[in-house]
């Protein structure tokens, strides 16, 4: 006796190749949304000065706000230290966004709870469009997330 799939009339090559299609389509969102890493890495580049166009108005990052505001006391190593903690925050995201796309979730959470925290930073200095940016990223990182771990449980029921 065969048990019936829940999607009634259709055959078990059909519900298979639905399963397959769904499989595809949360790995590829996943990927997407991974991409984001590296858009909010760019952004954050030119938002900083690190390149030689420099658009504070699209967005910043919190924690160089601060840095930028409240560093005067270093004298002469405040544009280094400014630089140096731009240049982290390009490296981690790059490195998130790599860790991301092979399916770590990982990546995705860290992700987020950096910018969360990133967008407390951002309160404190009033920069409401920029925490804004930080919240679409945020919400593109969950997705990402979701969908992997809607992935590992197709995958888990699938070996039931």
């Amino acid at each position: 006796m065969q048990i019936l799939n829940v999607g009634a009339g259709r055959t078990d090559e059909e519900y298979r190749a639905a399963e397959e299609q769904r499989r595809a389509d949360l790995r590829a969102d996943s990927r997407s949304d991974a991409n984001y890493f590296f858009i909010a890495a760019a952004v954050a580049a030119l938002g900083s000065g690190l390149t030689p166009v420099q658009l504070n108005i699209l967005a910043n990052v919190g924690v160089i706000d601060l840095l930028q505001h409240y560093s005067g006391a270093f004298g002469e190593l405040h544009i280094l230290a400014v630089y140096a903690t731009t240049a982290l925050w390009l490296v981690l995201l790059t490195g998130l966004g790599f860790a991301a796309q092979k399916g770590y979730r990982w990546a995705f959470l860290v992700g987020i709870v950096l910018y969360v925290m990133d967008m407390g930073a951002l309160a404190v200095m009033f920069s409401t469009w920029s925490t804004g940016v930080h919240g679409f990223f945020v919400y593109r990182w969950f997705q990402g997330q979701k969908a992997l771990k809607e992935l590992k449980e197709l995958a888990h029921a699938e070996k039931q």
